[in-house]
């Protein structure tokens, strides 16, 4: 019987890798050299998302209305991410045996981030075998962050993919909103940045517990 899905496209950062203690810590580096607040790790759960100048935005509250503040608070950022951003993030439990079946499997693979496309390549390009992803997109000039689906619509263009056969996986509102502005099908990562409840009140109707859900969704 031919397969539903022929691509799976991921996001990254809460779906692939918890990144969380990295991007928390690099960014209370940053604030804490121009003495602003810092915060506790799971504030960042709900600080990530849309973007790195997004999220030291929110982490820096109202002093972001400064704008000459928050581009010095943002450049200063990714100079420590640069350093910092494969410290601690690591694959999730199972994430590389399902990326694995999904290849056997004969399904294609991409990951779409808002994290910047360098930093995106660069933490895809260290953790995982280069044979389980075909394509990653991180946030680049010509498209604009998700939820716009162009960005997605370009990659499954790459992959040769037509929207009604992919399926798109995330963990958070965006990624809901992300597949649905694309009219792709969506599976929520339970285990990410946001958990179940965020999903389902976004929408998400199908939501996997754990990495092998999603390649029984997929393959069985």
């Amino acid at each position: 019987m031919e397969k539903k899905y022929t691509a799976c496209v991921f996001d990254l950062d809460g779906t692939l890798v918890n990144s969380l203690a990295d991007l928390a810590d690099s960014c209370n580096a940053a604030l804490s050299l121009f003495e602003l607040p810092t915060h506790r790790l799971e504030e960042y759960r709900y600080f990530v998302g849309r973007g790195i100048r997004n999220l030291v935005s929110n982490a820096m509250g109202e002093k972001a209305d400064d704008e000459k503040l928050l581009r010095s608070v943002y450049g200063t950022f990714n100079m420590i991410y640069e350093e910092k951003c494969l410290e601690k993030t690591r694959p999730y439990h199972g994430v590389e045996d399902m990326l694995r079946a999904l290849k056997d499997g004969g399904v294609k693979v991409g990951v779409l981030s808002n994290k910047a496309d360098g930093f995106a390549k660069r933490i895809v390009g260290a953790l995982f075998d280069s044979e389980l992803v075909d394509i990653v997109y991180g946030q680049k000039d010509e498209f604009p962050r998700k939820p716009s689906p162009e960005s997605l619509f370009a990659m499954l263009g790459e992959l040769d993919c037509d929207s009604s056969r992919c399926l798109y996986i995330g963990d958070s509102n965006v990624d809901v909103e992300t597949a649905s502005n694309a009219g792709v099908d969506f599976c929520g990562a339970e285990w990410g940045f946001r958990g179940r409840e965020e999903l389902e009140s976004a929408g998400a109707t199908l939501i996997a517990k754990n990495a092998e859900d999603i390649t029984k969704a997929v393959l069985f």
